[in-house]
């Protein structure tokens, strides 16, 4: 890990996307939703990105280990407290059920890694194939929601969103206990 440099291009770009979080709330809180939806795709490819290059070009470093997370946990966050919020025009919000379950799962792991973090090494703890599945799935069902809040109601919408929220549901549910499942071996070893 490039632990010298913390002023990295991947950095550079995931504290771009952090910064993107309050305009994008703004954009959803007044209905702005194309720009929302926008904001929420280029934070995604910033993501993507900032990743790519870290790996690439070994620009890795222990900010970036920190940052990188914390902003995709924030941006998800905000999207899913604003789109459960209904706010102006909004045509297809995510239900509140679905927001509450992936903000706590997030939140319960949160604090069980920042407790669990003298006792699991990083070697141990790596995001599991269940867990970046849910988040593929999150990230699916927050950008669709964005993108036909953007659009406006259309009757095709109907049975393709509440079907994909009993999927993230299912999947951040499975993925949650799956995650515990693995600390509770790892602590053990």
């Amino acid at each position: 890990m490039n632990t010298t440099n913390p002023l990295t291009l991947p950095n550079a770009l995931t504290l771009l996307r952090i910064l993107a979080i309050p305009f994008f709330a703004i954009a959803v809180w007044y209905g702005h939703h194309w720009q929302a939806f926008i904001l929420f795709a280029s934070a995604g490819l910033t993501d993507l990105l900032d990743g790519f290059i870290a790996r690439t070009f070994n620009q890795s470093s222990e900010l970036g280990a920190i940052l990188d997370p914390a902003a995709d946990k924030l941006l998800m966050t905000t999207a899913f407290v604003l789109l459960a919020w209904r706010t102006q025009g909004m045509t297809a919000p995510i239900p509140v059920w679905v927001a509450i379950l992936a903000i706590t799962r997030d939140l319960v792991i949160s604090f069980y890694a920042f407790a669990s973090v003298d006792r699991l090494s990083d070697s141990k703890f790596h995001p599991s194939f269940l867990g970046k599945l849910s988040t593929a799935m999150q990230l699916i069902a927050v950008s669709l929601g964005l993108f036909f809040n953007a659009l406006g109601y259309r009757q095709w919408m109907d049975p393709l969103l509440p079907e994909m929220y009993w999927v993230v549901a299912a999947l951040v549910l499975t993925s949650g206990i799956h995650y515990f499942m693995r600390a509770t071996r790892a602590a053990a070893t």
